[in-house]
């Protein structure tokens, strides 16, 4: 993350909405919270400031195939799991061993510098239906 992080009160209002959200708001949802909030930014505003926090490090940007991107205020190392049918994205802290990124830089050749895993499966409310 960057020392000097500049967090003008629209960022500040969009990331306490993704630090607030344990469901991983996609920039629409975001969007609609804020007006909850009685704040009204401009698109352009929120679709900006997400880059920006995503890039000084202050949330993670969660690309799940072809579906809106997602937003996490946990930046500490974790992975997640997917709902194949209703979409809900949930956190796993199980660690991802260094064999397996070992293993993985074996067969690719590739010098493995991070990593992001997402899991799809169904969860437990799809499930029951």
């Amino acid at each position: 993350m960057s020392s000097k992080v500049n967090l003008t009160p629209q960022r500040k209002a969009i990331y306490d909405v993704i630090r607030e959200s344990s469901d991983h708001p996609t920039a629409a949802e975001i969007i609609e919270r804020l007006k909850v909030k009685d704040l009204s930014f401009a698109y352009g505003t929120v679709y900006n400031s997400l880059r920006y926090l995503t890039e000084v490090g202050l949330v993670h940007e969660l690309k799940l195939g072809d579906a809106a991107s997602r937003y996490d205020g946990n930046v500490d190392e974790h992975q997640h799991i997917q709902c194949q049918i209703c979409g809900r994205v949930d956190e796993v802290f199980t660690d991802v061993t260094k064999e397996w990124l070992n293993a993985i830089a074996k067969e690719t050749d590739y010098t493995v510098k991070s990593h992001q895993v997402i899991l799809k499966g169904i969860c437990p409310q799809c499930r029951e239906q």
